[in-house]
């Protein structure tokens, strides 16, 4: 295994190119597919991409502000001494790896936007253990995040328990699918407890020796910036008494800032419970993160510092939302999803739904996104595969679909380099690393993710 793994990260560094190339041939080819393949005309093909090319900015400002809330946090004293505590206790570099991997799991339950935190530990830790390899290590924060697909925010099962959505409104639903048939089923729950032993042990198997790991030192460029954030917070005062300096270095003001918002946060989770969704989850962070800063000041220098690698994320989540509005606007996803399913027995059809999860979603990087384009089209096929079965047992066989679109999705994360975009504002600051040099290390993981999701959704007991 530790020999296929580095075979297959010496040559898919050499196949795979950076993120952006990548969404550049992938938006030529959806768009030549969406010409040949529906009634649009080039123009039309077109109209649809610019389309599309707006609807993620509220995803895409979500996502950076995840990123940049995250690591402030993260670049704060208080976090630092609580990670040189962890590492006074992992020597090995196996430690580290696993400590990742079990951590990251555990995270990304609650919600996926928390890989960044992952991120930050995997980070610090690669700076205190000898032996690491990092573009290994940084392989072990992403695919740790697998679990969130089991998890508080996977978007397929939420937006099916929620009454009134746009399947209930077409008219393929009767009413919402309840939780017992998707995250509470006896399916999702094998899953997670399959994967939580299986994946930590697959990425162990393959991790490369010692000997060849390539370190953070030897990665890490020049700091442009010695100085840790309250140094360089400090070094913006004036040298003379000023009013402007008493408020940007007041702790008071920070402190009206958290306590305002730990108030709401009280008063949000007494009165909805613990909805964590994604815009809780940033101010959740931004409220922690002036509280461990303390001041003004030194929250800007962190927030500056967190923000200074997240160009990715700008500018292509537009061309990603493009891909998505081709393949919405043209119904070219509509006809991927229909042209599979009708060949489809009820035996088969949640295996056509895992690998319509997993194909579709290189083009639409959003689980609710990909969902509407090709939810319709297979729970329509469920619905006439059920006309023999009781309402319990049509539900689940929905919800069966619905989780094998959503495992689908989750396991072609791992070839798509720009999911790798989440974490790598974190882990590569200062560092010479690209998602090339990481992909490889995930190969092994996608094959043993793939094949037995495959087995659990065709077989698996729902309920």
């Amino acid at each position: 295994m530790r020999r296929l793994g580095a075979v297959l990260a010496i040559r898919l560094r050499r196949w795979i190119p950076d993120p952006f190339v990548f969404a550049i041939l992938l938006t030529l080819g959806v768009g030549v597919a969406a010409w040949a393949a529906t009634e649009a005309g080039p123009g039309e093909v077109l109209d649809a991409w610019f389309r599309g090319f707006w609807l993620l900015l509220e995803f895409a400002m979500q996502m950076v502000l995840v990123l940049a809330t995250g690591y402030a946090i993260a670049l704060s004293s208080a976090a630092s001494q609580g990670i040189d505590g962890l590492a006074r206790r992992i020597h090995q570099p196996w430690q580290v790896y696993l400590t990742v991997l079990l951590a990251g799991s555990l995270l990304t339950l609650a919600s996926w936007g928390w890989v960044v935190l992952t991120a930050v530990l995997a980070r610090e830790l690669a700076a205190r253990v000898e032996g690491i390899d990092y573009p290994f290590l940084t392989a072990c924060v992403f695919v740790s995040s697998w679990s969130w697909v089991c998890g508080l925010s996977s978007t397929i099962p939420l937006l099916l328990n929620t009454e009134g959505n746009f399947l209930i409104e077409a008219g393929l639903l009767s009413g919402a699918i309840g939780m017992e048939h998707t995250l509470g089923s006896r399916l999702n729950l094998t899953y997670f407890s399959l994967f939580a032993v299986l994946i930590p042990a697959v990425m162990l198997a393959v991790r490369p020796r010692a000997g060849e790991a390539t370190s953070l030192a030897a990665l890490r460029q020049e700091l442009a910036n010695p100085l840790t954030v309250a140094q360089e917070a400090a070094g913006t005062r004036l040298p003379v008494r000023a009013l402007s300096d008493l408020l940007n270095h007041s702790a008071w003001l920070s402190a009206a800032v958290v306590v305002a918002g730990t108030a709401f946060l009280i008063r949000y989770f007494a009165a909805g419970g613990f909805d964590l969704n994604l815009n809780l989850m940033i101010f959740l962070f931004l409220v922690l993160g002036i509280a461990v800063h303390r001041t003004p000041m030194r929250y800007v220098v962190a927030m500056r510092r967190a923000c200074s690698n997240i160009s990715g994320l700008v500018f292509q989540y537009p061309f990603y939302a493009g891909i998505m509005g081709m393949m919405m606007f043209t119904g070219l996803g509509a006809i991927v999803a229909e042209e599979l399913a009708a060949r489809a027995t009820p035996a088969t059809l949640p295996a056509i739904a895992q690998l319509v999860g997993a194909g579709v979603n290189f083009a639409i990087p959003s689980a609710g996104g990909e969902w509407a384009v090709v939810g319709p089209g297979l729970v329509e096929t469920a619905n006439r595969m059920a006309t023999d079965l009781a309402p319990a047992e049509h539900r689940a066989l929905i919800g069966r679909v619905a989780m094998a679109v959503a495992y689908g999705e989750t396991s072609s994360n791992l070839l798509q380099p720009f999911f790798l975009l989440s974490i790598m504002p974190v882990m590569g600051a200062g560092v010479r690393i690209q998602a090339r040099d990481v992909m490889g290390h995930m190969a092994a993981p996608f094959a043993v993710f793939y094949l037995l999701t495959l087995v659990l959704v065709t077989w698996s007991p729902i309920n």
